[in-house]
């Protein structure tokens, strides 16, 4: 077994399908697609891409840890706080254990993710 995982932006397997929870919808009906990846063994870290159709929900992090990389759309976050950010195709991020805001999904969006618990 490899212990290097290219991330193939196309995985040849079929997405699970979702849609915002109830408590965290704001707008509209966004649809989502997750491809996993990868997952660590003890299940504290999850790699793999993640589809998102235009809508707003509550983004709440908890004790978690997230990185982002942005492949396709746009997307607007908004800070609890007020502070607005926007991040396009390219553009890569992390939010970070106590997050808390909202993420718009502006044109769908495809990206990368490294969740860590």
């Amino acid at each position: 077994m490899s212990l290097l995982l290219p991330i193939p932006l196309n995985p040849d397997l079929t997405p699970r399908e979702s849609q915002a929870a109830p408590d965290r919808l704001i707008a509209g009906n966004p649809q989502f697609k997750t491809w996993p990846l990868d997952t660590s063994r003890d299940g504290n870290v999850r790699t793999g891409l993640w589809q998102a159709t235009p809508g707003t929900t509550k983004s709440i992090k908890g004790d978690a840890f997230e990185f982002c990389h942005i492949l396709e759309g746009v997307v607007k976050i908004t800070e609890d706080n007020g502070e607005a950010h926007t991040f396009r195709a390219g553009d890569s991020f992390v939010m970070k254990p106590g997050f808390v805001g909202t993420w718009e999904t502006i044109e769908t969006v495809k990206k990368i993710y490294v969740f860590v618990e």
